[in-house]
């Protein structure tokens, strides 16, 4: 309803998060995305595609995924055999042809080509340690 969208967009400004996670730390504004939180304590990937083995957590991964198998690829390596849905996809590729590392870790020497593995490398300078051995 717009009156629930409304209480849930006013805790963007207060920085509430009510539903908390049991096991960690993590917190969110809205309880569906606590349940999908939830998915990686318990492992399960609820959203599996019918052409592979792939499977993943949130319905928007599934979608993406799912235009490798039916849609064209007209983003073309020109150095290589791979070829790419987007555009972007395509330019972050070409980076590991010209070795350009542009994500640079201000706390050490570290470098990479995608913002993902910047993030994740940040996180051995901190004590914030959110995946845990099972």
């Amino acid at each position: 309803t717009t009156s629930s969208s409304l209480k849930t967009h006013l805790l963007t400004h207060t920085g509430e998060k009510p539903f908390k996670c049991t096991i960690c730390e993590n917190a969110y504004i809205r309880s569906r995305d606590l349940k999908t939180h939830m998915l990686i304590h318990t492992g399960e990937k609820p959203f599996k595609c019918s052409s592979c083995e792939y499977a993943c957590t949130k319905k928007g991964n599934l979608k993406t995924h799912l235009m490798t198998h039916t849609v064209e690829k007209p983003f073309k390596c020109t150095i290589c055999e791979n070829a790419y849905i987007r555009s972007r996809d395509l330019k972050t590729h070409m980076l590991i042809h010209t070795g350009e590392k542009p994500f640079k870790c201000s706390s050490c020497e570290y470098a990479c080509e995608k913002k993902g593995n910047l993030k994740t490398h940040l996180m051995t300078h901190t004590v914030e340690k959110p995946f845990k051995c099972t």
